[in-house]
């Protein structure tokens, strides 16, 4: 996937496709897993978003400042371990006690987490894999 990413984002270019949005993504403090993360940035990356991946064990701080320095319109969180869940809602507390929470929608993934648990913890949105991510970034783009 990430060879032809190689060979479309010219393309995508060459067309003057205008971005569908922002995406700042990462696998939140504390869990090193990024398949799920990487897939999901691919496939929105396809779908037209420009991405901004901040990779694995991010704290709030890094999602805080990608969000001040204006990144992305959407963060997704992504969390594989049950453990580590909890550092969504951290990051979503984080961004809403800067005044930030205006700026970004946020949408949350991974094995564990569940709907529920997107709603308990203030996140704009949940996907439960990649393609339902895509789908799931775009409506909540739409409604900015």
């Amino acid at each position: 996937m990430q060879a032809s990413m190689v060979l479309l984002k010219p393309k995508l270019q060459q067309n003057e496709v205008k971005p569908a949005g922002k995406v700042v993504i990462g696998t939140v403090k504390g869990d090193l897993h990024d398949v799920g993360k990487n897939l999901v940035a691919i496939m929105l990356e396809c779908a037209g978003f420009e991405i901004c991946d901040l990779g694995t064990d991010v704290p709030p701080e890094k999602f805080l400042e990608a969000v001040r320095l204006d990144k992305g319109n959407l963060v997704a969180l992504s969390a594989l371990l049950t453990t580590t869940m909890p550092n969504m809602k951290t990051i979503i507390g984080a961004i809403t006690e800067a005044g930030l929470r205006d700026k970004v929608k946020i949408m949350v993934g991974g094995a564990p987490v569940t709907e529920a648990f997107a709603q308990q913890i203030g996140a704009d949105g949940y996907a439960s894999d990649a393609s339902r991510a895509v789908a799931r970034a775009r409506l909540l783009l739409e409604a900015v």
